[in-house]
């Protein structure tokens, strides 16, 4: 399937704010799915769902907290033990190494405490600035926005930004929501993303933002390319 362009241009602030408004509606108890039960096991999670799926990650991390319940314990952990456990997250030799490392900079660094403070999140090791979003906003309920990859096609398809990095993605959406939601704007859009807006196709027909949606006539016009071509 042809991979489906984005919206060459934004949509008005007042579209953004009414696609926002519905998003918020209608996931109105947005949360992680990242099971977790302190700001470590977060931290930890975190870091071993890049290019993974959440759901991988709560299979993998119950054996892993079990053999590694603190920094101090992790960070002590030989890679090749770490490695067994968290191989089917993929990339495994290096999460195994940066969620070790991670571990031994809490240990060292912080007497096994996850520091609530941006700069001191993304001086951990395996930790940049999604990572480090997430953390204050889920672990600290603290004003921070993560831009994964769904959160980037969504706003993308949405019109909320024409950003080409992560960090102007961010930048560009929350000019548009309260600082008090940012936490839970990521959420609105990371689960659209995973119920909906899916790539690499998105379930128009049942989208609640359709009607006021940059890209579905974009689709539209291409399903009809595709049909001119065929005959």
């Amino acid at each position: 399937m042809a991979k489906i362009p984005f919206p060459t241009r934004r949509v008005t602030r007042a579209r953004a704010l009414e696609e926002l408004s519905i998003l918020e509606r209608t996931y109105p108890h947005a949360v992680t799915a990242l099971d977790y039960r302190n700001p470590y096991e977060l931290l930890i999670a975190v870091i071993l769902s890049a290019q993974c799926t959440d759901a991988r990650v709560n299979l993998t991390t119950p054996a892993l907290f079990a053999k590694y319940p603190t920094p101090h314990a992790l960070a002590r952990a030989k890679q090749h033990d770490v490695e067994a456990i968290v191989k089917s997250c993929g990339f495994y030799r290096m999460k195994a190494k940066n969620i070790i490392s991670a571990a031994r900079d809490l240990d060292e660094r912080h007497d096994g405490v996850v520091p609530r403070e941006r700069e001191a999140l993304e001086a951990l090791a395996g930790v940049g600035r999604k990572t480090a979003n997430v953390v204050m906003s889920v672990a600290f309920e603290e004003a921070a926005f993560a831009v994964d990859t769904h959160v980037f096609r969504v706003a993308h398809r949405l019109g909320l930004t024409l950003g080409t990095t992560p960090r102007r993605v961010e930048e560009d959406v929350t000019k548009l929501v309260p600082e008090a939601k940012w936490r839970f704007a990521h959420h609105w859009l990371i689960l659209h993303g995973r119920a909906l807006c899916k790539a690499p196709t998105p379930l128009c027909s049942r989208c609640p933002v359709a009607e006021i949606c940059p890209t579905p006539p974009i689709i539209a016009k291409m399903n009809r390319a595709r049909a001119s071509g065929k005959r």
